[in-house]
Parts: structure tokens; sequence; C-alpha cells
């Protein structure tokens, strides 16, 4: 059986979702409101083609001017009057005077035939973009005739191979303003920029593909100076690759609880306690033990700068500065007030994909309770959970969280290890202690252990032991 032929369309994760690419030779209908990314989507469609894919390029503009469209874009890195010199892409602006549009029963679009026709000739055009093809229908009020006209302009386009994406607005009662574009498309793709208790989120959903699989969910996409990034995270399989191979904590007495060798490589490992139990200074034991190894480490933090975080590891022996400079640490550290669930996601997922760690941290899951329900903020750490162990990245999560797992997140389940620490009194001393709640797939001690903190880091001894300068 004969496959659907598909063109890649430039951009990361919507190849993934469309299962392939936009489909060749065929209309790809791009609608959304005002400020989510339709023009960007079209453009990077557009350049990408032309550089990568030796696809030169046609871009009609109804609304914007060919000046305007290329400063707005020159920031992610898109020098259009350069494409244009080079051959790669020609650019018409038409421009529709409201005046002079009336409904005289013979409407068509010959002119636009004419020239598209030119301009496609010109590059020798193998993608088409028109951005917005409201404005070619705004003085035409007879449905019949735009129902009629947009199929002929399907048509036209459709008769000479070229894979096209055409941007609309969207509609009071539909997905478009005239209703009759998502119809004759082949592809529909909704994009979507919401605000929910102060915090914006833009999303992308494949409404319809004809003659092919596609991911039907919401997805989260991000907008940034490296451009348009879509993350198909919705739903993943329990397909991970399971590693024999072992990773040290980088406290060694952990370690020889664990069988003497420390977590399973690319395992989930969740450190759970009180405030001020010590989880970010065993957490920063783990980062400091893969970049000795060589390893790149992703750490994100929710509570702490990286300058504070390297001060107070500094005062117990860890020096992370060094592995900064070097390359194999780096922080990303933010308010999860800055922003709603998805868009956390979307930065950490395009931060694991851009630097590719072998180890990250999370410090702490829980802090992104702040930001969303109980409900929500688990599908955002289940996904994150699933991709860091679909790329075989041994992760690390601490979390505000009691034995019973009750008080915060709830996902102790879904992980491989769960340690617990935490602070008990003990006459006038308080005493920290860390225990091994389960390490699925490897022997691990039941034991209670005293917990240190020292001027050269972590150390876990037995429960009647001290130990000088602690």
């Amino acid at each position: 059986m004969q496959q659907l032929k598909k063109t890649s369309s430039g951009i990361k994760g919507l190849d993934e979702l469309t299962c392939g690419g936009l489909p060749a030779g065929r209309p790809t209908l791009v609608c959304g409101g005002p400020g989510c990314g339709k023009t960007l989507l079209a453009t990077t469609f557009l350049v990408m083609g032309a550089l990568n894919d030796n696809e030169p390029g046609v871009f009609v503009s109804f609304d914007e001017r060919i000046p305007d469209l290329g400063a707005n874009v020159a920031s992610l890195g898109f020098d259009l009057p350069d494409l244009q010199k080079r051959g790669l892409i020609a650019m018409d602006h038409v421009f529709l005077d409201r005046r002079a549009i009336e409904e005289a029963g013979d409407y068509d679009l010959e002119g636009l035939f004419v020239r598209l026709a030119y301009a496609i000739k010109k590059v020798d055009a193998r993608r088409v973009v028109l951005d917005s093809i409201d404005s070619l229908f705004a003085g035409i009020p007879n449905i019949a005739i735009v129902r009629s006209e947009l199929t002929r302009l399907f048509a036209w386009l459709k008769e000479r191979g070229l894979t096209v994406i055409i941007t609309a607005e969207r509609g009071d009662n539909g997905i478009t303003r005239n209703g009759v574009e998502e119809y004759v498309s082949d592809c529909v793709i909704v994009l979507d920029h919401r605000v929910v208790e102060q915090s914006s989120t833009r999303r992308l959903r494949v409404v319809k593909y004809r003659g092919s699989t596609h991911g039907t969910n919401e997805y989260p996409f991000l907008i940034d100076q490296d451009g348009i990034t879509v993350l198909p995270v919705t739903s993943l399989g329990l397909a991970q690759i399971a590693s024999t191979e072992r990773v040290a904590s980088g406290v060694a007495s952990l370690d020889a609880m664990l069988e003497g060798k420390g977590y399973f490589k690319g395992s989930s490992i969740l450190l759970g306690g009180a405030a001020g139990t010590g989880k970010t200074s065993i957490a920063a034991h783990f980062a400091e033990a893969a970049c000795r190894r060589g390893e790149r480490c992703a750490f994100f933090s929710f509570e702490e700068s990286p300058s504070q975080l390297a001060r107070n590891m500094g005062s117990i022996g860890i020096d992370l500065q060094p592995w900064v400079d070097k390359g194999l640490l780096r922080f990303h550290a933010a308010r999860p007030s800055l922003q709603g669930l998805e868009p956390h996601l979307a930065l950490m997922l395009k931060e694991i994909s851009d630097f590719q760690p072998d180890v990250a941290v999370v410090d702490p899951l829980s802090a992104l309770l702040a930001i969303g329900s109980l409900h929500q903020t688990q599908g955002m750490l289940l996904r994150l959970i699933d991709h860091l162990k679909t790329v075989g990245v041994t992760s690390l999560f601490t979390s505000l969280q009691n034995h019973d797992d009750q008080s915060r997140i709830a996902i102790s389940s879904i992980m491989d290890s769960w340690i617990m620490v935490e602070n008990r009194r003990a006459g006038n001393d308080l005493v920290r202690r860390l225990h091994v709640i389960k390490s699925r797939g490897m022997a691990h001690s039941a034991e209670m252990r005293r917990m240190l903190i020292t001027r050269s880091g972590v150390q876990l001894v037995d429960l009647q032991t001290g130990l000088e300068g602690a």
C-alpha cells in the first residue's frame, strides 16, 4: 500500500506528531487568533524548506508588507532579503483596497493566479505560503463565492504539486471565520494562545490530516530566539530500555546502601523530605559526581539562583563553579510563578534536547504546585519523567514530602528509587535520618542511617554514631 508522501515542516516536534511532516503537494491550513504564531510557523516552513530541503518557496502576504515581515523574523536568524537575493524565496505583498472590492457576480482570483504563477516560475518553487486568506475575501459577503473560489484556488495549487500553508484567523463559531477553509484543506492545524490564572501558554492541535495518522491531543509549543519548538509528549508508551549500568550517587555511604554501586543509569530517583533536611546537598553531590565522570548535568532549580547554590554547596566542600566553566554543568533557574506548567515543561525539555545531559536534577518538584492543581502538576511531571527515561537521562528529583507521600505530589509510585530524609529531635539535638524506602531491581539496605552534613559533604553513619565537625 502506497504511503502518503510528506514534506518536512522544518519545525522541531511538529514532524513527530504528524508522523513525518505536512502532506506533500497538498494544502495545509494553519489557523488561530492574533499573536498565536501563524505567520512565524508558515515562515519557518518556507525558510527551512529552502535552506535544508532544496525546496524554494513563495510567500504571498495579504496583510504585512514584505520589509516589515523580514524585520519581524530577523531576530530568529531568518534573513529573508538574503534568501530573496539568492533566488531561494520569492515574496509578494498583495494590497487589497477594500473600497475597490465589489461583489459583481463574476468575482474570481485570476489576478492572483497570474502573480502566483510568475513568482513560482521565478524561483522554481515547491512550497507556497498564503498569509492570511481572510484578507483575500474580506469584502465578499456571499459565502457561495468564497467557497467556489477557495476550492478553485486549492485545486490550482494541488495541480502544480505545491506543498502549501494557508493561514487564517479563528472564527467565532468555527475553526475559521468563513467556515470553509477547513473543509477543503487536507491538513488543519489550530494554534492557541491562552492565559490561565495570569500564566500564558501556547498550544497546537492537528484537527485533521487526510490519509495519515497523527497526534490528536493539544501540545505545548514555544516561541523563542530559536523559533518554534513543538513538544509532542502528551502520551508516551512504556517502551524505555532498562540499563543494567550503575552510576554513583556522589555519597559513598549512600552507594553502600545500594549494593555499593549506586543508581541504575537512566532511572528516576525521588528524594523526599521536609525543609532543611539536606535534599539539595545530596542532589549537589549527585551533580558533582556526574561531572567528575566527564558527564553533563542539567540542574533545574526552582528556589535558588545558581550563585546561591554554588555558595551554599561550597560550605560543605562541593565546588560547582569549575564544572560550570568546563561546560559540564548547566543551571536553569526560574521561579515557578514565572509562567505556567506547560511553558516550564516546554523549556525544560528544550534544555534537555539542546544540552543532551547524562544526568538531571530538579530541585524541588513540589514548588510547581504553586502554579497548578495537584492533578495538573502530576500530569506535567509524568511527561517530564517519562521523557527523561526515554532519552536515558538519570534523573534525581527533590520534593517536600512525608513518608506517606500524601502531603505533596504523590508520584513515588512511578519512581525507580525513593529515598526519604527527615529531622528528628533527640533531646537537645536535631538528628537527620535517611531511609531508602525502595529501589527497584536491586538489593538495598532497609536500615535507617543518620545523615551528617559536614565541611566535607554529606555522610551517612549508624544512628548511634556521631561525627566531629558536623
